[in-house]
């Protein structure tokens, strides 16, 4: 059984406030009486009372005053008001209204009036209060049920991403790696023919150092000097280049990490260098600004449990959003004071309480407003041009981390001083953690 709703009445009568009572309780209604206005605003702050009996005419401040002021304070302000007034005139009606009373009683009143109003204002009440119920709680559905929308399309999409992105890189490691291979295998046999000609060369000019006169025309005329010298640099080079397209197809294949979808031990130092090597061109100096500065500061971390291909694409965003930063600070610098003040993008790297290691990922742009910093994990956000980005990198790079790896990802930006975001992910998941991603995945 509910408990009987309070009914507070103000009157500066004795005998009103008697008869109220003993009507009201009659009705079914817990009582409580206040004799002036200033009283009945304490006592309405204290109880809060289902519904309030407002006599209009009182000393020091009437019925109209004590409304208004209980209508302005957020405690009180939702409880309905009844004025109880002698007064006929409709004015007085009309102000009682606008300032928030939700009915009249004349006086004298008749008991089954004043018990029936009372009931009507109430079952109103009720009735407001379970549709708000019912209203917050539909909306906390909707929400919660938008949230599982968005979480569905973000997962797709990094899907998608990363499925293509697999896909693109297995094409580029089988189509580049076989001839950058043969070639780079066949350099070692060509380098070694080559010396063997040269060494063949000099014991020919040592046995023979004055040749026919053919010869000796045609050996100036092709610099032969110069060729033997610039035959064993341009292997050399060759060697170089070819060994750089072998490591730059290795860091595609350590960014996606193609083979690996389940957890393992890995060296997050090479992730960070391999998304570096496919980022390697934008920190490269352009002709309307300097290179961007890299800074590593490694600290020494053992093998790190976690889904090497996400946690690489999670860099990945967080590296590309600062070079983004820094691109859109240089607009409004010119070339001079960027040399003056660097592009700098400063990585650090630690272990945390032997649990946990940290990856901080820092830059000196011009930071993150503050009206934007509370949405920046939010999916689809996005401050940039249409066509330039979808809103997806951080809130994906959120995810990742959090969800798939049980860890934390937060940032610190001051206007004008730039922004650092941390990654924060367990060395080892335990069983229970485990599970828990398992599900989320």
């Amino acid at each position: 059984m509910s408990n009987p709703d309070l009914i507070l009445v103000v009157d500066d009568t004795p005998a009103n406030l008697e008869v109220l009572s003993e009507a009201l309780t009659d009705g079914g209604f817990e009582v409580a009486i206040a004799t002036d206005g200033e009283l009945a605003i304490s006592q309405a702050q204290l109880c809060l009372p289902s519904l309030i009996l407002l006599d209009v005419m009182m000393p020091c401040i009437d019925g109209f005053e004590t409304c208004r002021r209980l209508k302005a304070d957020k405690i009180t302000q939702d409880i309905p008001v009844i004025f109880m007034t002698a007064l006929a005139d409709s004015t007085d009606k009309i102000k009682g209204l606008n300032l928030g009373a939700v009915d009249y009683v004349t006086k004298p009143f008749q008991e089954a009036e004043l018990i029936a109003r009372v009931k009507t204002q109430l079952k109103l009440r009720h009735l407001t209060q379970n549709l708000e119920q019912q209203v917050a709680e539909r909306t906390e559905e909707l929400t919660k049920a938008l949230q599982q929308v968005q979480q569905s399309q973000i997962q797709l999409v990094q899907s998608e991403k990363m499925a293509a992105l697999g896909q693109l890189v297995a094409g580029i490691a089988h189509e580049i790696n076989n001839p950058v291979n043969f070639i780079h295998g066949n350099l070692k046999h060509l380098e070694e023919y080559t010396q063997i000609f040269l060494d063949f060369l000099q014991l020919y000019q040592k046995y023979y150092p004055n040749p026919v006169e053919e010869i000796q025309e045609q050996a100036e005329e092709v610099d032969l000097e110069f060729v033997q010298e610039d035959a064993v640099k341009m292997l050399t080079s060759m060697k170089i280049g070819t060994e750089r397209i072998r490591q730059i197809v290795l860091s595609l294949r350590n960014f996606s990490r193609i083979d690996e979808a389940d957890f393992k031990a890995v060296d997050i130092h090479e992730g960070i260098e391999s998304t570096l090597m496919i980022l390697q061109h934008r920190l490269k100096a352009k002709s309307e600004s300097p290179e961007i500065q890299l800074i590593r500061e490694y600290d020494k971390l053992p093998p790190v449990e976690c889904y090497p291909g996400l946690l690489n694409q999670a860099l990945m965003n967080i590296l590309a959003n600062a070079i983004d930063a820094l691109e859109e600070f240089n607009t409004k610098r010119t070339y001079q004071q960027i040399e003056d003040n660097p592009n700098r993008i400063i990585i650090r790297t630690s272990v945390i309480n032997s649990q946990s290691i940290e990856i901080s990922i820092a830059d000196n742009g011009s930071g993150i407003p503050e009206h934007i910093q509370k949405r920046i994990f939010d999916p689809f956000f996005t401050t940039k041009p249409i066509g330039k980005g979808t809103g997806m990198g951080m809130s994906i790079s959120y995810q990742i981390i959090t969800e798939k790896h049980g860890g934390k990802l937060k940032f610190y930006s001051q206007p004008g001083q730039g922004t650092e975001f941390m990654i924060q992910i367990p060395i080892y998941q335990s069983i229970e953690n485990l599970s828990l991603l398992i599900s989320c995945t």
